[in-house]
């Protein structure tokens, strides 16, 4: 994947990591960056474009708008920090249609123009490992990575490379009101569109999110050792 010269579009490009994205890929030579939100914002250089990845006609509509894309950035995401046999299920489910729902439908939409184009989906280091507190977003999360692996079969024929970039806590707005350890959203940008050109299909972008993963061959007791109880 070239990024120099290419049309991109960044879905939750309002703040955040999808503000780095737009930046990022505008510094790379992209020859246009549509940047994409419930409410746009102005980016210089970039193109604002509204689109909630929650509604059907407003994904449409942006296809319509934006039918030169051959980078989609599936970038849009929340989090309501929710259990989920005790948490509100109306939270868990908006955390289903925005992170496995919404990429899904702005993938069906923007498809058919993607051939020998690419597709980024931002994952999680919780697609392989959850905590109390984040089940519902780790549950969202763990099948928008089960859907890009699908995806990535289902768009083979059409030379579609199909990414997804895992990562663990990073210091966005979703993450402000934590006091841990966070990767720079600019390396981890820095990281994702190093991986989308050197043709990558998993791009993991700290340890963290590769410990996750290794951990995946281990006993379950390994990643949550408070099953072995006292």
């Amino acid at each position: 994947m070239q990024i120099a010269g290419s049309t991109a579009l960044v879905t939750g490009a309002g703040r955040g990591l999808g503000t780095h994205f737009v930046r990022a890929l505008l510094d790379r030579g992209a020859a246009k960056v549509y940047a994409t939100a419930r409410r746009p914002v102005d980016l210089d250089g970039a193109v604002p474009l509204p689109l909630d990845v929650t509604d059907p006609d407003s994904i449409a509509a942006a296809a319509a708008a934006a039918p030169d894309v051959t980078l989609l950035i599936n970038n849009a995401g929340i989090a309501s920090f929710t259990d989920l046999v005790t948490g509100d299920l109306d939270s868990i489910r908006r955390e289903m249609e925005t992170n496995f729902f919404g990429p899904l439908r702005v993938i069906r939409a923007f498809a058919p123009g993607l051939k020998n184009g690419a597709i980024l989906n931002v994952l999680s280091a919780l697609s392989w490992a959850t905590y109390p507190g984040s089940a519902g977003y780790a549950a969202s999360k763990s099948a928008a990575w089960s859907m890009t692996n699908s995806v990535r079969l289902e768009l083979l024929a059409q030379h579609t490379l199909v990414s997804g970039l895992v990562m663990a806590s990073t210091d966005t707005d979703m993450m402000a009101s934590f006091d841990i350890p966070k990767n720079d959203p600019a390396d981890v940008v820095r990281t994702a569109l190093d991986g989308l050109e050197a043709g990558e299909i998993e791009i993991i972008a700290d340890a963290d999110s590769a410990t996750a993963k290794a951990g995946l061959s281990a006993h379950p007791t390994v990643l949550y050792p408070a099953l072995l109880g006292d």
